[in-house]
């Protein structure tokens, strides 16, 4: 939450500890960050980066990623969208992990500690499952039947 950015590894299966995030560091040092001093946890493309680059923190127009699309207001006061999959069970008690709104930046994916909100709303749902269930249904019926069973 102080600005400082530490760049580092996560394990995507453990990291996320009942107190605090573990990260291991370029240098290859272990460290245990408590959530509330997390503002996001990055999972880039490079570290590195690409800075040319300006990363676009708002959708332009509605999303195409089917998901809650969301507006997060840090305490920072700096407000980033982002896609939360269509299914809750991806949400933990500590926080959640976003699709961010641009496909060309650096980042991947976010996770966002809740201790890090000022604000979160949900600007819409995309996707309608039922829709794609009958898309489903409608694609096996048209489906050529190559034996008889």
């Amino acid at each position: 939450m102080d600005q400082e950015v530490l760049r580092g590894y996560v394990n995507p299966q453990s990291y996320l500890k009942p107190d605090f995030i573990e990260i291991l560091s370029i240098a290859g040092q272990a460290l245990q960050l408590p959530y509330k001093e997390v503002k996001g946890v990055y999972f880039v493309r490079d570290f590195e980066g690409d800075y040319d680059h300006a990363e676009r923190k708002t959708f332009s127009a509605r999303p195409k990623l089917e998901g809650l699309w969301l507006r997060m207001k840090f305490k920072d006061n700096e407000v980033l969208d982002g896609i939360l999959p269509n299914n809750l069970l991806l949400v933990s008690e500590k926080g959640f992990t976003v699709v961010p709104p641009d496909p060309f930046a650096n980042n991947q994916r976010i996770f966002v500690p809740k201790t890090a909100l000022q604000e979160l709303m949900v600007l819409g749902v995309i996707g309608n499952p039922l829709r794609l269930e009958k898309r489903r249904e409608a694609a096996a019926r048209a489906q050529i039947r190559l034996f008889n069973e």
